[in-house]
């Protein structure tokens, strides 16, 4: 029953070549970093990632991006990632652009064993139509383009059929694990991790803080230790603020400085 793991290296060391990944985290929120910075060292490459956008330039999914490691992206968005941009418009990367909902709904229903759902998301657009570039030729065409979707009718409005998503492996950040493997998110970090780490048929845990098992209270706990494989301790000085926005102090001020 003790899931943890003396060291990241070790809980990715089996993710082969051409592995799918599912992959929280936000923006910069509930990023696995520490598992991902393992990934990047371990040289694994040709996989297929499963997450909302692809981290940034320089740090989470941008560090196996810039290293070429990556295949394939499943996201919601570009974000502001440059190189991300860059590999898909000259064809180094296929992406398949999914709705931000549909996406989370997509790992949902994999983690529930739900094969695939109808939802009114893309109704009357290129993700019903099909030809949205997945990837582009090295002239700028699009050599791959996502397919029709099938639709069907529910009390007079249109629906698609969007198929679930599972992954060989889940990466997953938490605030704080047990020995057992469940696990709490702090805030918004519980996005896309709970979802994910359902999806997966491997779940990769790591956790800010590790307790024993019996002191997290049991309606606190946000994703049951029976859906996680392994657990390790995350780097605490590894985490990002994505826009440090700060006021600056009237000049007339008469607030005691450091109060």
């Amino acid at each position: 029953m003790d899931k943890v793991l003396d060291s990241p290296a070790r809980a990715v060391e089996d993710i082969p070549d051409g592995a799918t990944l599912a992959v929280g985290g936000f923006g910069l929120c509930g990023i696995p970093s520490t598992l991902i910075g393992a990934l990047v060292g371990a040289g694994t490459s040709g996989l297929r990632v499963v997450s909302n956008n692809c981290g940034v330039d320089d740090w989470g999914l941008g560090l196996l991006l810039r290293a070429g490691r990556i295949a394939r992206m499943t996201s919601s968005y570009v974000g502001e990632n440059k190189e991300f941009a860059r590999q898909y418009l000259s064809g180094e990367l296929e992406v398949e652009l999914t709705p931000q909902g549909t996406l989370a709904e997509r790992l949902r229903a994999g983690g529930a064993g739900i094969p695939a759902f109808f939802t009114p998301a893309g109704v009357g657009t290129q993700v019903e139509e099909g030809g949205l570039p997945w990837r582009y030729a090295a002239d700028g065409s699009v050599a791959l383009a996502s397919p029709p979707k099938e639709v069907r009718e529910f009390g007079g409005r249109r629906y698609l059929l969007e198929e679930a998503i599972t992954a060989d492996y889940a990466l997953v950040r938490a605030e704080v694990a047990d020995r057992h493997g469940n696990c709490v998110f702090n805030a918004a970090a519980r996005n896309f991790n709970p979802l994910c780490a359902t999806a997966g048929r491997t779940t990769v845990v790591e956790a800010d803080r590790i307790v024993e098992p019996g002191q997290l209270p049991p309606d606190a706990i946000h994703l049951p230790g029976v859906y996680v494989d392994r657990v390790v301790a995350a780097d605490p000085a590894d985490r990002r603020i994505e826009r440090r926005t700060v006021r600056a102090l009237p000049t007339n001020s008469t607030t005691p400085q450091g109060s």
